[in-house]
């Protein structure tokens, strides 16, 4: 099942989750060190390689040589020196990595509802983002999860007495300023709640947090890596 990572065009997802490491001189945000990490350099350029075939009407690229364990996960384009958000789309059902990051780079690159397919001439301008979810915990309560540290999932009944869901990843309370209640309340504007929010509301929310490793790549990390490897 896909899902949306933020609420809008204006949201930008920017490597300020966590602490910066440098991999082969390359700048990436992740949640912790490489050792023992999943995300790697190398999920981000395959994101990239699958792009490129895809706008060019090419073969897919070859099975990379990255673990192919299951996880949930997203990905996301960004544009530009100011890396507006261009694309982002993920699941929580768990995908073998290397069909998953396959499929998940195309969907946020076209089929993400809030912008147009990406095309050829935005290709060079792209920073891609790789997002692997774990530790999955169920919430005591809507404030059970730290800004900074955890992604959100909540579930609640809307007006109509429907179930609906909404998610934003780690980074994305950090990056807007917001706190808990202001994070809570923009993720059920998102999960389409019109009505007034109300502290009896906010408690029957059922939250789930997780924590993500990231891994962000640009263009030229992309290119480099291309010309290391004599792609």
């Amino acid at each position: 099942m896909a899902a949306g990572c933020c609420g809008s065009k204006k949201q930008k997802l920017n490597n300020s989750i966590s602490s910066i490491s440098t991999y082969n001189g390359l700048s990436s945000s992740l949640n912790g060190s490489l050792n023992g990490m999943v995300a790697l350099p190398e999920m981000c350029f395959f994101c990239f390689d699958v792009l490129y075939c895809h706008l060019h009407n090419l073969d897919p690229p070859k099975t990379p040589s990255f673990s192919n364990d299951a996880y949930p996960l997203f990905v996301t384009w960004n544009i530009g020196k100011d890396k507006r958000l261009r694309g982002c789309i993920g699941t929580f059902n768990a995908m073998n990595l290397q069909t998953g990051l396959r499929e998940y780079a195309i969907t946020s690159a076209f089929k993400d509802s809030r912008f147009n397919p990406i095309t050829k001439e935005e290709f060079s301008k792209l920073s891609v983002s790789v997002s692997i979810l774990r530790h999955f915990e169920d919430g005591n309560d809507y404030l059970d999860w730290e800004v900074g540290i955890h992604g959100i999932r909540i579930e609640f009944i809307n007006e109509k007495g429907n179930k609906r869901t909404a998610t934003y990843l780690p980074e994305v309370a950090t990056e807007q300023g917001w706190d808990h209640i202001q994070t809570i309340d923009s993720l059920l504007r998102k999960g389409g709640y019109k009505s007034a929010i109300s502290h009896d509301l906010r408690r029957s929310i059922k939250l789930t947090r997780y924590q993500s490793e990231k891994i962000t790549m640009s263009y030229h990390d992309y290119m480099n890596h291309c010309n290391n490897q004599r792609c």
